[in-house]
């Protein structure tokens, strides 16, 4: 029965992933010079200058649910734990939300300051978690459009790139420096630009090191199939589209970087891996203009090829298939292929977790794999050997104690790369949780 709900569920997610927007004229449109020509959606918006954004009697004042709670004898107060305390939780009403999903993370170079951004599904919020016992809701941007479940948003330098599937909603661009001088938080935040040569996208990627940005999971019928679209973000308020590739056809995510791996046929060369629904896709996006395929992979047990990442040596991709778990009965089942050859990737070894939950996002650090894992919430596995293929689970926190079955709930997204070794992570259903390695 659980299954047969289950595939409900996906039917329906599959039908709205399939209702794109069509492809629209390219234009970048600064928010501050006009922004009575701009409306916010659904939800209504703020109108004033584009450079601070504005206190309303509509934005909530972000305070903490839940403080500081140890992590002692497998338990942080009510939540399931291992190596990792429970620093602070702010839940969906103190961020004036209904659900959660993407989450990045920003730290300002001048200041020092960390900052979550929030993924909601009515816009984005911005919390400044320096002080984990005095965290600050800054304020929010809100949708360009209307509410969605689906946001992502990605940093280059001091700039974020906003992307949703609500109909119409462009690629939003924000000034993250905005959060420096907030005299009285929260406030409602303009974009400084709105670059609309996309519809709607279920991803943005970036790679900092060329100044590019790749919204994936664009409309299906668009010029690239839905396929990887290229922009230019190097002048972040201007970012201009020089083109994209679709011979794959739809790419759900994507991570794309500057090569320094094992095959040194592509070394220094702009190297785009999609996590394509069906099958892995490598292509080399050095030239906008001609970009090459170079091969597509498909795995046994495919369901829905999700999302993956590279080790940080490029050697290894580690990928998640968000559906097996529910169409094959799997624990939580991560992959992982060898990549020293880019023209020949062959799976190296297969990680089956210690539930039955859904895999969605990974990142790496380190030797260590930071996965969003649904009703399993927040785990990490250690990368140390491998090589020889062994995998192993050493932390985890859980935000949905309730089940670790395969649905839909839970932890959509981590971050894991704040140097001061916070981890922010995106429940669906109860919000911003932070947390640290227990000492």
């Amino acid at each position: 029965m659980l299954k047969k709900v289950l595939l409900l569920v996906l039917v329906s997610f599959l039908l709205v992933q399939c209702s794109k927007d069509k492809w629209v004229q390219e234009i970048v449109i600064p928010i501050n010079e006009d922004p009575g020509d701009q409306g916010s959606g659904d939800s209504g918006g703020d109108s004033g200058g584009g450079t601070g954004g504005s206190n309303s009697p509509d934005i909530v004042s972000g305070e903490v649910t839940v403080s500081f709670m140890a992590c002692e004898g497998g338990m942080a107060g009510t939540f399931p734990c291992q190596d990792f305390d429970l620093l602070f939780h702010m839940n969906l009403a103190s961020l004036d939300a209904q659900s959660g999903n993407d989450i990045w993370g920003w730290t300002d170079v001048m200041t020092g300051h960390e900052y979550a951004l929030v993924g909601l599904n009515n816009g984005t919020a911005f919390v400044d978690i320096t002080d984990a016992d005095n965290p600050v809701y800054v304020g929010k941007l809100e949708t360009a459009t209307s509410s969605s479940p689906w946001r992502d948003v990605k940093v280059y330098g001091d700039y974020a790139f906003i992307v949703a599937e609500a109909s119409g909603h462009g690629m939003q661009v924000f000034d993250l420096k905005k959060l420096r001088d907030v005299a009285n938080p929260p406030q409602l935040f303009e974009a400084d630009a709105l670059y609309t040569n996309i519809g709607n996208a279920h991803n943005v990627v970036i790679n900092p090191e060329t100044g590019f940005a790749y919204p994936v999971g664009t409309a299906r019928n668009d010029s690239f199939s839905g396929g990887v679209h290229f922009v230019d973000i190097q002048n972040p308020a201007s970012p201009n589209g020089v083109g994209g590739y679709g011979a794959n056809g739809y790419s759900h995510d994507a991570q794309v970087v500057t090569y320094s791996g094992p095959d040194m046929d592509y070394t220094g060369r702009e190297i785009f891996i999609g996590a394509n629904e069906n099958q892995i896709a490598i292509v080399d996006i050095t030239d906008k203009s001609n970009p090459v395929g170079i091969k597509t992979l498909s795995y046994s047990n495919l369901s829905y090829t999700h999302q993956g990442w590279f080790t940080e040596d490029q050697r290894y991709f580690i990928l998640g298939d968000e559906l097996d778990e529910v169409n094959f009965g799997f624990n939580s089942r991560t992959l992982i292929f060898d990549f020293s050859d880019l023209d020949n990737p062959v799976l190296h070894t297969t990680y089956l977790g210690t539930t039955g939950a859904i895999d969605h996002n990974g990142y790496v650090k380190g030797n260590e794999f930071f996965l969003a894992n649904y009703t399993a919430g927040l785990r990490v596995l250690d990368l140390t050997d491998i090589d020889a293929g062994n995998i192993t689970e050493t932390a985890f926190f859980d935000t949905f104690p309730s089940s670790n079955t395969a649905r839909f709930d839970g932890v959509w997204s981590i971050y894991p790369y704040f140097e001061s070794g916070k981890v922010i992570i995106n429940d669906i259903n109860t919000g911003l949780y932070v947390v640290q390695k227990s000492n």
